[in-house]
């Protein structure tokens, strides 16, 4: 059903790379959810004031603040489509997670207000009135935010929308609250005891969580966080197409807001190979990365020496150094090290090297170089080592 509606409802339904198709998810979206959320507010309000009760009144405000966050969605949506201008050059794209941003703190204040009003109803409890239309309206209000909960996952799913999966996570929070609400009315009518008061701060607090969840899914990408695991595997996997790709290093990818990514890395290739025909292979790996991964990335080429005896055993010395720092280490913490060269002299010889260390490692930068350099003078006391410390960009 979601599926016919999408595609009846959007056109070029299936090319979520293009930022004008993002923008008609996103309004489809918003105009699906004004629409719920309008009714539910509605005749929430009305039985809440004629039951007098707190709970139905604070989850039919919460679905008001549900229309301004849709609102709010299609004006990022709307921004996000803008094209690159010469004062933003990445384009608008990150303005859809601060549309998100905006949705998780309109989140948090109705939390915020809807326990502030449940204390006082903990404090001055009263039963609130019960009927038939109450529980309709309730459980059919249950079932509109299943619905809207599917679809907004749905198509947040689809195209990778940090606020669109906001939004789906809003929905499913105020399908527990309905179920809270309708549970107090229930107690309420046929035992007589007051929790309504107690169900509304429960709510409250079930939609403080899903706020801060939300901000969380938001802020993240803000802030500059690593790539996903699978991105950073398919970047290797077609980077690597060729034998003549011995490895690669300093991946980093920055995030301008869905479809807009900047991907650089480091590409080892043998020393003695021509260098245009290098120069054109990279110039097609970066053609792969563009068209598969929706990305503009740019490649630097490191000319490695694979065929040198004591180069190698330099470096297989080196590599041990650094698996004796890895013995206690989880396998994300592991140290690595690349960009190793050997620079040889008549009285000693260079090791040339990074040193990659993941964030939060317990050994001190200056501890582990020193460790280094004394292996390293062990196994031979004319290599002199040149460290640079570099830190991971990637999980």
């Amino acid at each position: 059903m979601l599926e016919f509606l999408v595609h009846k409802c959007i056109k070029d339904a299936d090319e979520i790379e293009r930022p004008e198709v993002r923008k008609r998810y996103g309004f489809f979206s918003s105009i699906v959810g004004i629409i719920c959320n309008v009714i539910l507010f509605a005749s929430k309000l009305a039985i809440g004031l004629i039951a007098g009760s707190i709970s139905i009144v604070s989850d039919g405000v919460n679905n008001l603040s549900d229309c301004a966050t849709c609102i709010v969605t299609m004006f990022g949506y709307k921004m996000a489509a803008k094209p690159a201008d010469r004062d933003h050059p990445f384009g608008h794209g990150r303005i859809e997670y601060i549309s998100g941003l905006f949705v998780a703190v309109m989140i948090i204040l109705m939390a915020y207000e809807l326990i502030k009003d449940s204390i006082g109803k903990i404090l001055h409890p009263e039963l609130p009135k019960f009927s038939i239309l109450v529980a309709v309206i309730l459980v059919v209000s249950i079932g509109v935010k299943i619905y809207m909960y599917f679809y907004n996952r749905s198509i947040g799913r689809k195209i990778e929308s940090a606020t669109m999966i906001a939004t789906a996570k809003d929905s499913l929070s105020d399908t527990f609250s309905t179920m809270v609400v309708l549970a107090s009315a229930l107690v309420a009518h046929f035992w007589k005891i007051p929790i309504d008061g107690y169900c509304g701060l429960l709510v409250g607090v079930m939609i403080l969580i899903a706020g801060i969840t939300a901000m969380k899914d938001t802020v993240s990408p803000l802030l500059g966080q690593a790539p996903e695991p699978e991105l950073v595997d398919e970047i290797e996997k077609i980077v690597r197409c060729d034998k003549r790709i011995l490895g690669i290093h300093d991946l980093v990818v920055h995030d301008y807001g869905p479809g807009r990514l900047m991907v650089s890395l480091h590409a080892e290739v043998p020393y003695k190979e021509d260098i245009l025909e290098l120069h054109d292979l990279i110039d097609q790996i970066e053609f792969s990365l563009r068209k598969k991964l929706n990305c503009e990335p740019v490649i630097h080429m490191d000319p490695i020496v694979d065929d040198d005896e004591e180069t190698n055993a330099a470096k297989a010395r080196i590599t041990e150094i650094i698996e004796s720092l890895n013995k206690d280490s989880r396998k994300n913490e592991n140290v690595q090290f690349h960009d190793f060269r050997m620079v040889k002299g008549s009285t000693h010889s260079n090791l040339i090297f990074d040193v990659v260390l993941p964030h939060g490692y317990q050994m001190p930068e200056e501890q582990i170089i020193s460790y280094i350099k004394e292996k390293v003078s062990e196994y031979n006391k004319n290599y002199y080592c040149v460290i640079h410390i570099d830190r991971a960009y990637v999980k």
